[in-house]
């Protein structure tokens, strides 16, 4: 079943691992998200944000060239700012304060990613 609220929202993911985009991908279409584009690290990410205009980031934690918590402190700190999951195969206790203090609306591990999940964070 396909929940409305999520219907039309917009999602970059950015993530380094080719299976998890592709994973996350169809599972968050299923769901009733729009993913309009993937990058595979920070940078790009930091782009692909700017450029596309998606309303949620998808972020993983660790990225071959920044870390998520600075990528997402980039991303929201521009006007108009999506917002920002981090996610990552760790457990939220290894992160603490990280995440809160990134500017992100929360985290969620990847082996529990869901649009249910992401949908009571944004």
């Amino acid at each position: 079943m396909v929940d409305h609220v999520n219907v039309g929202t917009t999602v970059l993911i950015v993530d380094d691992h080719p299976t998890f985009r592709a994973t996350a991908r169809m599972l968050l279409e299923a769901e009733g998200y729009d993913v309009v584009g993937e990058a595979p690290d920070g940078e790009t990410g930091i782009t692909a944000a700017g450029r596309l205009e998606p309303d949620l980031v998808l972020l993983d934690v660790n990225l071959p060239d920044l870390d998520g918590f600075s990528v997402a402190e980039r991303i929201t700190s521009r006007a108009g700012a999506p917002a920002v999951v981090l996610v990552s195969s760790r457990d939220s206790s290894d992160f603490g304060p990280l995440v809160l203090g990134s500017g992100a609306r929360g985290f969620i591990p990847k082996g529990e990613l869901s649009g249910a999940a992401l949908a009571e964070l944004i």
